[in-house]
């Protein structure tokens, strides 16, 4: 079954990891397409089931860990949960794409783990910790609380960067874009332009 490489992405919260994702989706030489994760919370305004995510109840996601339907999966917060379905890979390898993930730091070294030698794990670092929370503040999303505790997060995720193939510090978007650019199309062996 196997065909495709496994491009991570993964950051705290507010990182900028996103926004490197989407750029790189624009850029078809790639030939990516983007994992849609599982997760048991609820949308945010303007998220589309299907699209930004796969929304299961929380009954659905435990089940389908039952059933060993997930590639990773994590309780990120309590009754939180967030997972990658192994049939979302399988249906974008069947396509003859390279898999691209914007994932917890925990799902994406499982990935890594799981496929060494197909997956690229990126970490994504803010330029700090204090600079992280005026990017969380400013998308106007979440309640202060939501934001303290993703905040205390970070800082246990910050730790994991070494254990990532390379590490891009998002201090100049520009800059992160492109040297995130590089990276990918040296991976997949993309003889693009960007």
């Amino acid at each position: 079954m196997q065909s495709g490489k496994l491009i991570v992405f993964s950051a705290p919260s507010g990182s900028g990891k996103t926004t490197i994702v989407q750029h790189l989706l624009a850029h078809p030489e790639l030939k990516l397409e983007f994992s849609i994760s599982a997760t048991s919370r609820e949308p945010r305004v303007g998220e589309v089931d299907g699209k930004d995510y796969y929304f299961l109840s929380l009954e659905e996601f435990k089940k389908k860990i039952k059933n060993d339907e997930f590639l990773e999966w994590e309780e990120v917060y309590r009754d939180n949960f967030y997972g990658t379905l192994k049939t979302e890979i399988e249906k974008i390898w069947a396509k003859g794409k390279n898999v691209i993930f914007d994932i917890d730091v925990v799902g994406g070294l499982d990935i890594k783990n799981i496929y060494p030698e197909e997956t690229l794990a990126v970490f994504v670092k803010p330029p700090s910790i204090e600079e992280l929370k005026i990017r969380l503040k400013k998308r106007k999303t979440e309640s202060d609380d939501k934001i303290n505790m993703r905040v205390a997060k970070a800082s246990i995720e910050l730790a994991t960067a070494p254990q990532f193939d390379f590490i891009i510090e998002n201090i100049n978007l520009q800059t992160a874009l492109d040297e995130a650019y590089h990276l990918v199309s040296t991976f997949v062996g993309a003889n693009g332009e960007d």
